[in-house]
């Protein structure tokens, strides 16, 4: 079994300060590594300043930086911060008061659904894959670039 690094306790100015880095440059995200998986939790902060994700991995004591492709002579190149899972559940119990955009819905609806949905030993009874989707869905709706003026008004 493999063993995980706890994420640190934050301070609240710590918190405060990811919490910003996730709003203007990251992402929450329900994401699939392989094709067919289920998605799982991934938070994410990309910048084209190493030092500053290297404070964040500090700071957090869990995840991975990793180089970002740059496909043009002109782009910057960048890196990203990431944490999955349970890692990442911990990270938005502690970030999601200081969130302000869209995210901390997203955040919100995950800390409160993310565990009770996703079994550890990945099996899946039907009814629970049926709720599953319907999390998913209700998830993705939670992004302003995907919604129509109907769903903008139900969220």
């Amino acid at each position: 079994m493999a063993i995980y690094k706890k994420v640190k306790q934050l301070s609240p100015e710590e918190a405060a300060y990811i919490a910003g880095l996730i709003d203007g440059e990251g992402t929450i995200a329900l994401t699939r590594k392989h094709r067919g998986e289920h998605r799982q939790l991934m938070v994410s902060i990309s910048s084209t300043e190493p030092p500053l994700l290297r404070y964040v991995l500090k700071v957090i004591g869990a995840g991975r930086i990793t180089n970002k492709c740059t496909y043009r002579d002109n782009h910057t190149p960048s890196v990203t911060y990431a944490i999955s899972n349970r890692q990442a559940l911990d990270v938005l119990e502690q970030v999601r008061p200081y969130l302000k955009t869209y995210k901390a819905k997203r955040a919100q609806l995950i800390l409160r659904n993310y565990i009770r949905l996703t079994p550890r030993n990945g099996k899946y009874t039907q009814a629970l894959l049926e709720e599953r989707d319907i999390f998913i869905e209700k998830f993705l709706r939670l992004n302003p670039r995907r919604q129509t003026p109907a769903t903008a008004e139900s969220t």
